[in-house]
């Protein structure tokens, strides 16, 4: 698939990108869904001056998720890495 424009609507807004696949295209609309949903939950549940506070609070969400993800990847690896060791001192051990 070649670029294309598609056109997401967010916070009442419509946003033009551009994607290289239909998998790409797939991801933005799965964002925007996910975006709009967090968006409405906030507003169900805070008072907002505008949408841009909600955009926001959004924001941080999803960063705040990221950090998470990032830790949790780093310390999946450095778990990972004390596994292979243990297990290589296992495998030496055996071996003598």
């Amino acid at each position: 698939m070649k670029e294309q424009h598609i056109s997401v609507i967010i916070a009442d807004r419509p946003y033009r990108l551009k994607v290289n696949s239909e998998k790409e295209e797939e991801q933005c609309r799965i964002a925007k869904d996910l975006i709009n949903a967090k968006m409405q939950d906030y507003a169900n549940s805070f008072a907002f001056r505008d949408k841009q506070d909600l955009l926001a609070m959004v924001a941080l969400q999803f960063a705040v998720d990221v950090v998470k993800t990032e830790e949790s990847s780093k310390f999946q690896d450095t778990l990972k890495q004390k596994l292979e060791n243990v297990d290589k001192l296992l495998d030496d051990y055996l071996n003598q």
